[in-house]
């Protein structure tokens, strides 16, 4: 299945680090998500959904926007 934090991320134009900044998550826990490494803990789902405008069911691949 297509990563979608990578590509809400691409969606808006931003690079990992500018994502990072943005949310304050670190860039290399971004580059692990998106190279399906490791798995984005709730809390981090929850302020990915919040900053994209999107349901945390949608980042985790379950449904629709």
């Amino acid at each position: 299945s297509k990563n979608k934090i990578k590509e809400l991320r691409q969606e808006k134009g931003l690079y990992q680090r500018e994502l990072a900044k943005a949310t304050g998550i670190k860039q290399a826990n971004i580059s692990r998500w998106e190279a399906c490494l490791v798995v984005p803990n709730v809390e981090d789902v929850w302020i990915l959904a919040n900053f994209f405008d999107c349901s945390i069911d949608y980042i985790v691949g379950k449904d629709e926007y």
